[in-house]
């Protein structure tokens, strides 16, 4: 459930106030407002208040409702790297934020993981490739080209690079 809920956006994995706001058990606007108190602790860094920009290309591709009127979103979601999550449990409290904080945390590492493993099964190709004759060529070229169609760090196919 976690790794469904990080992004990428700006080069940096992140989750976003709502998200996180949810899985702690309170509302959105009561975590914006501990941040905003709390404005030294979350340097850009560790959180970052998404542009207009980014926020409808998000939107779109999710199908969410317009941002005026009733049920829309009236202000610009922020999203938080794992740093600005670090950071937020030294905020909350509660029990539940803790545990919340530690499987977040391990659902990060995994995904660190996951990335540095795939890089070291395409070095290990590569060094194949230069060890064996042409006929093997066409296999290795096959293998990365399957690696590369891979969704690799694309985190379940939620990856949205905003830039």
């Amino acid at each position: 459930m976690i790794e469904r809920k990080i992004f990428l956006i700006r080069g940096k994995k992140v989750m976003f106030s709502h998200d996180l706001a949810s899985l702690y058990g309170v509302e959105t606007k009561g975590l914006n407002r501990v941040v905003k108190r709390n404005r030294n602790r979350f340097p850009e860094d560790f959180t970052f208040q998404l542009t207009a920009e980014e926020y409808e290309a998000l939107r779109y591709q999710f199908g969410t409702s317009k941002k005026t009127g009733k049920g829309g979103r009236r202000y610009l979601p922020y999203a938080f790297t794992e740093h600005g999550i670090l950071m937020l449990s030294s905020i909350l409290n509660s029990p539940r934020a803790e545990q919340v904080n530690i499987h977040i945390m391990r659902t990060f590492v995994r995904q660190r993981e996951y990335l540095n493993s795939h890089k070291d099964l395409k070095s290990r190709i590569d060094d194949l490739e230069k060890k064996y004759d042409k006929q093997f060529q066409v296999v290795f070229r096959a293998i990365k080209s399957i690696l590369d169609d891979r969704p690799g760090g694309n985190f379940n196919n939620r990856r949205f690079d905003i830039e």
